[in-house]
């Protein structure tokens, strides 16, 4: 598993998630991003991040295999502050998060896309939330601002997924490309966002979190309580554990 990050001479640095096969990250992964953000918002060349991911989908969310694989709660409260930590840095980075989305984008790579300030996606990329099927709560936060309020409780409670360009119309996606297209596309909208003043820019995207109507922070973890209660009472276990099974069968694939 590699998080890489690498500053171009344009001031865009771009942070690149690679975890096969389904970039479904471990607890160090999530902490990796988060450490990622926070050393791009921190260094004064780095103007506006672009977030992407190589292999066969941008996120599939937590590595549920390596939870069940974990006794006791250790990885359950790993991925838990792992998420956290991660979904705060993208939108607490101090430069706008420009996030390049491909293929599958689903629970936590919700999260880190939610928190983005702009998304671009290719004409694969698909979104969801899919935790009830897992028996966990999360990134509802983050959905709900790339969709209204009632399409957002449907997606939740259905783990259904909607397309990109569908996301288009309700104006949380910038423009829809051809997957070959992608980077360029994403460094396109972070090149014009790096010419500006970077002073400028850093306090437009202080300003924009401080009037933001909702504490994406305190939202998101009010969620995560009613996982820990779900774990607490068994329910989640016995879900990840026929999860786990039908990965191994073969029969489950992102949705």
């Amino acid at each position: 598993m590699a998080i890489t990050s690498e500053l171009r001479d344009d001031g865009v640095r771009v942070v690149t998630m690679s975890h096969p096969p389904v970039n479904a990250l471990t607890v160090q992964g999530w902490f990796d991003v988060a450490a990622a953000m926070d050393e791009a918002g921190a260094d004064l060349d780095t103007h506006v991040v672009v977030l992407r991911a190589e292999g066969r989908g941008f996120n599939a969310g937590v590595d549920i295999k390596e939870m069940q694989r974990t006794s006791g709660f250790e990885a359950l409260l790993g991925a838990n502050k792992g998420c956290f930590a991660a979904f705060k840095a993208v939108y607490e980075c101090a430069v706008p998060v420009v996030a390049a989305v491909h293929g599958f984008c689903l629970g936590g790579g919700v999260g880190l896309v939610g928190n983005a300030d702009c998304v671009v996606a290719s004409d694969d990329a698909y979104f969801g939330v899919p935790e009830v099927d897992q028996g966990a709560l999360g990134a509802a936060t983050h959905m709900a601002r790339l969709v209204p309020q009632h399409l957002m409780r449907t997606l939740y409670f259905t783990a259904r997924t909607i397309s990109a360009a569908d996301l288009v119309q309700h104006g949380s996606v910038l423009e829809v490309v051809p997957r070959e297209r992608l980077d360029d596309a994403a460094l396109a909208v972070a090149g014009e966002i790096a010419a500006k003043d970077t002073r400028v820019i850093r306090a437009a995207k202080e300003a924009l979190n401080g009037i933001d109507p909702i504490d994406v922070n305190k939202s998101y973890r009010f969620e995560q309580g009613f996982t820990m209660e779900l774990n607490l009472a068994g329910v989640s276990d016995e879900l990840r554990d026929t999860f786990v099974g039908k990965r191994s069968a073969g029969t489950e694939k992102p949705t």
